[in-house]
């Protein structure tokens, strides 16, 4: 809590070590005497780490350089301050400049102190300057490593991103064929019985009012689809051979069951003429949920459940397969589902079933 709390504040760090070292080094010169050229030095020494971030080479060139004529000219060793310059260079730079820079400086220093203070105080300032750039190279190896992992999942996202915004526009195009396949259908069976009416307007009017009633719930039915379509965008040919439906789906599961997966029916409630754009989305639901469940989820039976009641269609499609394993979760299959139950302001929920096995249910307002 303590580390995350000054990583979120480095200003705030910077400023604490200036003035840790900063009463050291003024208080060392201080003590000694050493206003004329030691205060000025401490000073150089310090106040660059205000700065260290920013400039980390530049801050380790002028902190050194101040420390190496402290020791030349007081022959004392005390470079914490120099250290840290070198930790923020290993930090920051790349590797190959901050090993030049720090190993010169490190050399530099350390032959002075050899000079002036002995071979124990050398090996004192290159052990120290060794431990400062190994851990803050490691540091930075280890804030490089943490970017390039939120630079993919930055990319991840925005690619996740453009995948769902393309699944969903091509979902929305295909139901637009759909609908516009539905709405033609209807609208050449009104024709066909406005001319059948008119034919039999004179001779036989009952056939006449019939022809009418039929144009009549047909283009109720179109007008009802067409109030659905909105904002999609249709492409390709027209197609005017009606969509399957409901009555289509024994079909559908013998064609399943010939793979080997068994599929059991169950039908719940009075079955009742519903709007084609009902019927043609309740029939993509079933077979996109058995196609995902025979390619991912190594199931052996899958139960299909329609039920039927005043308000509502519920169609439930439950799998024994892996729980996380139909595919329906992820990727553009359950996109396209809910693109298509929200065309006809129906709802959808996927997922791990009780008891084991994956679950798709729909629901369609009626």
């Amino acid at each position: 809590m303590v580390w995350s709390w000054l990583q979120r504040h480095p200003r705030l760090v910077d400023i604490v070590i200036a003035l840790a070292l900063a009463s050291g080094y003024v208080g060392r010169a201080a003590h000694f005497g050493r206003w004329t050229v030691g205060l000025p030095l401490a000073l150089l020494e310090v106040a660059p780490l205000l700065v260290r971030r920013r400039f980390p080479l530049a801050v380790l060139v002028v902190v050194a350089s101040a420390t190496f004529v402290e020791v030349v000219v007081y022959s004392s060793t005390f470079p914490l301050a120099a250290a840290v310059a070198v930790y923020t260079a290993a930090a920051h730079l790349d590797r190959r400049t901050s090993l030049i820079a720090s190993t010169t400086s490190g050399a530099a220093i350390s032959i002075a102190a050899l000079a002036f203070n002995g071979y124990q105080s050398a090996l004192q300032t290159l052990l120290l300057f060794g431990i400062a750039w190994v851990v803050g190279d490691n540091l930075g190896t280890k804030r490089a490593y943490l970017s390039e992992l939120e630079l993919r999942a930055e990319r991840l996202e925005r690619e996740q991103q453009v995948e769902a915004a393309r699944a969903v526009a091509e979902e929305q195009a295909r139901i637009a064929r759909e609908l516009h396949d539905v709405i033609a259908h209807n609208v050449s069976v009104m024709v066909v019985h406005a001319a059948a009416g008119l034919d039999a307007f004179d001779e036989r009017p009952h056939r006449a009012r019939e022809a009418l009633e039929t144009i009549e719930e047909t283009g109720r039915a179109a007008l009802g689809e067409l109030r659905r379509l909105l904002n999609a965008v249709r492409d390709g040919d027209p197609d005017y051979e009606p969509q399957p439906d409901l009555s289509r789906l024994p079909s559908l599961i013998d064609q399943v069951r010939s793979s080997g997966l068994e599929v059991v029916m169950h039908v719940e409630g009075t079955a009742a003429p519903l709007p084609a754009a009902v019927e043609l989305s309740a029939y993509r639901v079933v077979q996109e949920a058995l196609t995902n469940t025979l390619k991912h989820a190594l199931a052996s039976r899958v139960d299909v459940r329609l039920r039927y009641d005043t308000n509502e269609l519920e169609v439930d499609v439950r799998d024994n397969g892996r729980a996380t394993g139909n595919g329906a979760g992820t990727g553009s299959g359950l996109i396209g589902m809910r693109e298509r139950l929200a065309a006809v302001g129906g709802t959808l929920s996927a997922g791990a079933a009780p008891g084991g096995g994956y679950a798709v249910k729909a629901r369609f307002p009626l």
